[in-house]
């Protein structure tokens, strides 16, 4: 593990970049933005691109991705031996890349989409594209090559990238559990909560728009014990799978019911996958901004910062997106209940 002179300065640089975020108090910097271009020029200052919207918007979304990469890769690279705990945080990126270049190999998409720099930390060989197998070989991901059938199959490829996604967080956990205890205490409760959510998640969609029955469905999950006598990060999504999807009041007593979307008198009630998910991330973002400062010089301050700046990353890409569909910076941040 890292030693307390190194602990104490990514703590201070990675409190730096916090500082110059807009998340929390920072929000209230995207208040003088009216316009794509403005929000390229307020987070780009010497970078900006004098671009039709049209031709703006795809552009800075990717440019806000890459840099929020290159912040977090930065901080974790001011270690010099990274915990492999926070090498698979940052790895969450490659996973993301990965699954689009699966969408791009199958539709037989000559361009490689982008993907994001992770230096060292990268292992996909992406540079291979469209040459699947020496992209994979060799990587913790070459069983992809042994399921090429299911690649074509729009259905199976959804069930492909779940099982990429439940080999990634398992992967997490059991970095996780090499970390000495009083260096994961926080996040350890944000991991065992994101688990926990993103089970629920993929079980909502795969009875919402695959109608799969429970029994296929639990196959699916990251079912993880937090040991004995306690409960499995699967248990979640398992009891909400005897909800019906319609009704209201099946929901509303479940200890999860504040990620549900809210009934409403003038229309039918139906849950909502997408708003579950945006409720998890902002439920998983206010956990990260809590523990943050709590414990300034234990590794896992670096992993809410990771969290942190993901979050700012969703957050101004969905600004961006509102700004294209001619929407205000506070309809965005209404939409998304954040507070400034």
């Amino acid at each position: 593990m890292p030693g307390m002179g190194e602990r104490a300065f990514v703590y201070a640089k990675a409190c730096g970049m916090i500082g110059k975020s807009y998340t929390g108090s920072g929000l209230s910097k995207l208040n003088t933005v009216g316009r794509l271009n403005d929000l390229d020029r307020l987070i780009f200052s010497e970078g900006s691109k004098d671009l039709p919207e049209r031709e703006l918007l795809p552009d800075l979304e990717w440019r806000i991705i890459c840099r929020t990469v290159n912040q977090i890769v930065r901080i974790v690279s001011f270690f010099s031996d990274v915990p492999d705990f926070l090498v698979k945080l940052v790895q969450s990126y490659e996973i993301s890349d990965l699954k689009a270049m699966l969408n791009a190999w199958v539709a037989k998409d000559p361009k490689l989409p982008h993907t994001a720099d992770l230096g060292s930390f990268g292992t996909i060989h992406f540079d291979a594209y469209p040459d699947l197998d020496l992209m994979l070989k060799d990587t913790e991901y070459h069983w992809i090559l042994d399921r090429k059938d299911d690649i074509a199959d729009s259905k199976k490829l959804v069930l492909l990238f779940i099982e990429i996604d439940r080999q990634y967080y398992v992967n997490l956990w059991n970095s996780l559990l090499s970390v000495p205890k009083n260096d994961c205490i926080s996040i350890k409760k944000i991991i065992e909560e994101e688990i926990s959510m993103r089970n629920v998640i993929w079980s909502l969609r795969l009875k919402t728009y695959y109608n799969m029955d429970t029994e296929k469905i639990a196959e699916k999950l990251v079912d993880i014990s937090l040991g004995k006598g306690k409960k499995s990060l699967a248990d979640d999504a398992l009891e909400c799978m005897q909800f019906a999807p319609n009704s209201y009041d099946d929901w509303s007593g479940w200890k999860r019911a504040a990620f549900v979307n809210p009934e409403k008198q003038e229309e039918s009630w139906k849950l909502d996958p997408r708003y579950v998910q945006n409720e998890s991330a902002k439920y998983l973002y206010t956990l990260a901004q809590r523990l943050f400062h709590r414990r300034p010089f234990a590794v896992d301050t670096v992993a809410c910062f990771i969290k942190i700046k993901q979050f700012e990353e969703d957050l101004l890409t969905s600004v961006a997106e509102g700004l294209g569909l001619g929407m205000t910076v506070p309809d965005v941040l209404a939409m998304w209940e954040v507070k400034q």
